[in-house]
């Protein structure tokens, strides 16, 4: 964590692992380097009002090991080396009948272990809770409490960063999520994206807006989002797909930054209405 004594390298190159959360679904604003992780990119650069290096290798529907074991070898083999790693998983591992958090931590220690010796700070995230509006959500949200806490406690001991996204109360509020109701839309990446930011160097914490209760929907607006979205997701857990089959990183090499750079070109990773149907 920046203390504001010490400034980050220069060039900052930051590479961003995980899943669908980092690769950025659900945000369909068009910008290139689009949902919290780009959006986190574009602010770091701005703040330093430096030229930085971003790299995005999270892919939707990845498993925890899947992380580890595939994006965090590409991730130390880029050239040059990364300054700074986002690391967020296991939020699609909590969907999944075998919960087993001590494994995850157990990898997790030594991918820890791989990042500090290459000299990369390392940021551990939280995922977003979408359980407030999910099926099983009660189930989802005892889950995602019990990974949250596991990685509070593994970054407290390894003296890492830790942004606790699943626990922010705010981002229970509806404005935040995408029709699908599992992926965050354009306001909630920005919203992790100022988290993120405010963790990193010590600003201040982005101005919350009142929590409300989720709204109260009708029976055939509840029986068009299970059609839509809940049957398709069953169908490929039955059949054992992913989402992320076939797809590749957004952003698998260095790409620079600029202050103030917000074209409106529509990333790989942007979201659209099949992305909506891709749980």
């Amino acid at each position: 964590m920046n203390s504001g004594s010490e400034p980050f390298p220069s060039p900052m190159r930051f590479v961003a692992l995980g899943d669908s959360f980092s690769e950025g679904v659900g945000d369909d604003s068009g910008r290139s380097f689009a949902g919290w992780t780009g959006r986190l990119a574009t602010g770091l650069a701005e703040t330093l009002t430096s030229e930085m290096q971003y790299a995005n290798l999270a892919i939707r529907g990845r498993l925890f090991e899947d992380v580890v074991e595939e994006q965090l070898p590409a991730a130390l083999g880029l050239n040059p080396v990364p300054t700074l790693i986002t690391f967020c998983a296991g939020g699609n591992n909590l969907l999944r009948p075998r919960f087993r958090p001590e494994i995850m931590i157990a990898k997790l220690e030594a991918a820890a272990d791989l990042i500090a010796a290459s000299g990369a700070e390392l940021v551990l995230v939280s995922p977003a809770d979408p359980s407030a509006r999910l099926p099983m959500g009660r189930l989802i949200h005892h889950r995602g409490d019990i990974w949250a806490t596991a990685l509070a406690e593994f970054a407290r001991r390894r003296a890492l960063l830790f942004v606790d996204v699943s626990h922010d109360s705010r981002l229970r509020h509806e404005r935040f999520w995408a029709p699908d109701r599992l992926h965050m839309n354009a306001n909630g990446h920005q919203w992790v994206a100022d988290l993120v930011l405010h963790a990193l160097m010590n600003r201040p914490r982005p101005a919350a807006d009142r929590v409300v209760q989720p709204t109260a929907r009708s029976v055939s607006t509840e029986l068009a989002y299970f059609r839509s979205f809940v049957a398709p997701w069953m169908m490929r857990r039955l059949t054992g797909r992913s989402s992320g089959d076939g797809r590749l990183p957004s952003h698998p090499v260095w790409v620079r930054v600029s202050p103030g750079s917000r074209d409106d070109l529509p990333s790989s990773g942007s979201y659209s209405e099949r992305d909506e149907r891709s749980l």
